[in-house]
């Protein structure tokens, strides 16, 4: 039961494609479980971000069923059938298994920046698009990104996620001929502001094609990657539950 703090928005996957994700920062364990659940049992999947272990938890006290991958704090409930489902408490496991479609790659510039890339690049995934992940490909090593020219020249749209200065987004925009979208993140020392250099640098990039999200928000560059990789995708190909009101 979620009455008394939550009013839940059902008919977002018939006008967006997915179902509501929940955003579980702030909530307690039991608002997030309830919520998870209820929307799983409408629509067979539910997505939270920046959930807890004790969330978690909670949520599988109702749900067996729910995963959660801690690297990124995100949960989930996946009942859509084969070979749609997906099942896996890493990153790397869900990013593995077979199906999605298009092509949506995430770069992550730092190690440090690994949690953000993380749930972009699940968002992205649980949503339907086949997405694969570049860590460690930062500025200051470039060459590391520059041995991935094939992969990155394959994607049909690219997150590039970093701290510190935040110019992994400029260096990948000037090798492709897709959107960028530019995620900053919080990481960096005391000049970066706890994520605004970085936002400014992207906000100012030279390169052409490059959109920029708020500090840390990984759910919105996976959301976006995912609307721009696989437009007009709809709730029926993702086999996603969306029921009428009698």
């Amino acid at each position: 039961m979620v009455s008394g703090f939550a009013s839940l928005d059902f008919d977002r996957a018939r006008r967006c494609g997915f179902p509501e994700v929940v955003y579980g920062a702030g909530k307690t364990a039991q608002q997030v479980a309830a919520i998870a659940v209820a929307l799983a049992d409408e629509h067979d999947v539910a997505l939270v971000t920046r959930a807890s272990a004790e969330q978690a938890q909670a949520t599988r006290a109702l749900a067996p069923d729910a995963e959660f991958v801690s690297s990124c704090n995100i949960l989930y409930i996946d009942r859509r059938p084969s070979p749609v489902a997906l099942h896996g408490s890493t990153c790397a496991a869900i990013l593995e298994a077979p199906g999605g479609e298009g092509q949506v790659l995430v770069c992550c510039a730092g190690t440090s920046d690994l949690a953000i890339a993380e749930e972009a690049a699940l968002t992205a995934r649980i949503m339907g698009s086949y997405t694969n992940i570049l860590v460690d490909v930062g500025v200051a090593g470039v060459h590391r990104l520059l041995e991935q020219r094939q992969l990155i020249e394959s994607a049909r749209v690219i997150v590039a996620v970093a701290g510190m200065e935040g110019a992994l987004p400029s260096l990948v925009a000037g090798l492709v001929d897709v959107p960028v979208i530019a995620v900053p993140t919080s990481v960096g020392y005391g000049a970066s502001f706890g994520g605004v250099t970085a936002l400014l640098g992207m906000l100012t990039s030279c390169a052409g094609g490059v959109s920029v999200v708020n500090i840390d928000n990984g759910f919105g560059a996976g959301l976006i990657a995912h609307r721009i990789n696989l437009p007009g995708f709809t709730t029926a190909d993702r086999h996603i539950q969306v029921r009428t009101k009698q």
